[in-house]
């Protein structure tokens, strides 16, 4: 009776998530959550930054060293030892110039790496199979790298952010946020781009006011032929058709817990300070997938008014770094699991996993460990999580 009773409750939580469903009720008192199934532990010391995972070639890329001089990319395998090893930062025979984005997995032996100096396929030993230079580039000014992040493979194409601004107008002109354009695809064998995706007249963006740049810098994911895209700060996701000319096919507002953002400043200034306040405690959306009809949706809640009072408040040093440290605490990073029409089933702060990390492949989703902040480890683990009633 009892399986039977789970089954009953889980086919009515995929009702409430399929989007062809307008039915959006649970049974009373229920609740989903994340249910860890599987792990990776990866044996590595030291700094590192996961990228990708391919649970066909059961392969994990990640980059080790400063990040900065000395990047390397480190392949490991599901059983946790590493593949390889090397080093193709900077100025060196075929190597990508500044990394633009997280590394992607192709197959078997084969992985894409995006960088000032266009698209470069490396096989798992670090040699060139091919490099496209990509045509009017525009070096970003910060690319989303890291797992659950950056460019998403559909077809012979990746979709990316677009951080062009139109025409010669810059972010002190009202005007951008008519003309801009938030996402990209690239066409790696050619090189080629098309910017695509405007705000909508009903964003908060549109709303005549000054935001602070890339406060827009777009979270996506792509399922069913379709583009679901948040622009940064605004509790929105935009649904895009994957075909051109990539009609907005509607909007979903989502149903977040004390939820508070940043909704722009009506004067402009190029004073450093203008928007810092704003970006230290607004709220922000880190990462969202669709997974079976659901929106998973990783992000900061945003500091209360009486918190924002006390951040601008003077203090001293010591008082600000014990302010910044409760502040972490108060406000970590949330997860949100909603049905396909942005209502809330469920908010949690995952136990042990990094909410912003999620990585969904091959029909899997996956998360990062929270690292240890007491103890050094020697290795990090990956996480194949799904969803589990309560």
């Amino acid at each position: 009776m009892r399986n039977s009773a789970v089954l009953l409750f889980l086919f009515l939580l995929l009702i409430s998530c399929d989007p062809t469903s307008k039915t959006t009720s649970l049974e009373p008192n229920s609740k989903i959550t994340l249910e860890k199934r599987d792990s990776i532990q990866i044996n590595y010391v030291g700094k590192f930054k996961v990228h990708d995972l391919d649970p066909v070639s059961k392969t994990v890329v990640f980059d080790g060293g400063d990040g900065n001089t000395s990047q390397i990319i480190v392949l490991a395998n599901f059983n946790g030892s590493i593949i390889n090893s090397f080093s193709k930062l900077g100025d060196v025979p075929y190597g990508y110039g500044k990394l633009m984005s997280s590394i992607r997995l192709l197959g078997e032996n084969q992985m894409l790496v995006f960088g000032s100096k266009g698209f470069t396929t490396y096989d798992f030993d670090g040699n060139l199979i091919s490099q496209f230079k990509a045509v009017d580039f525009q070096p970003l000014n910060s690319g989303p790298i890291g797992m659950g992040q950056g460019i998403e493979k559909f077809g012979d194409r990746y979709l990316h952010v677009n951080q062009d601004l139109p025409g010669n107008l810059g972010y002190s002109d009202k005007e951008i946020y008519e003309e801009m354009y938030l996402l990209k695809w690239w066409y790696p064998t050619t090189g080629q781009q098309e910017s695509f995706a405007q705000f909508p007249e009903s964003s908060v963006y549109r709303n005549g006011k000054y935001f602070y740049p890339n406060s827009w810098a777009p979270m996506y994911s792509i399922s069913d032929d379709k583009i679901y895209a948040a622009f940064g700060l605004e509790p929105v996701i935009y649904v895009f058709d994957t075909n051109p000319p990539y009609s907005l096919l509607s909007s979903i507002a989502l149903d977040l817990p004390e939820y508070r953002y940043f909704e722009g400043m009506d004067k402009y200034s190029r004073d450093l300070n203008f928007f810092f306040v704003s970006i230290v405690t607004t709220g922000r959306i880190l990462n969202i997938k669709e997974v079976d009809g659901c929106f998973l949706v990783a992000y900061t809640q945003g500091y209360s008014p009486e918190d924002i009072e006390i951040r601008i408040a003077n203090k001293s040093e010591e008082e600000t770094i014990d302010f910044n440290a409760r502040m972490a605490e108060k406000y970590p990073v949330h997860l949100a699991i909603l049905d396909s029409l942005g209502n809330l089933v469920n908010d949690i702060v995952p136990d042990g996993l990094e909410a912003q990390s999620m990585l969904y492949r091959n029909g899997e989703l996956w998360m990062l460990e929270t690292p240890n902040k007491e103890v050094e480890q020697d290795f990090f683990r990956l996480f194949r999580v799904g969803l589990k009633v309560e």
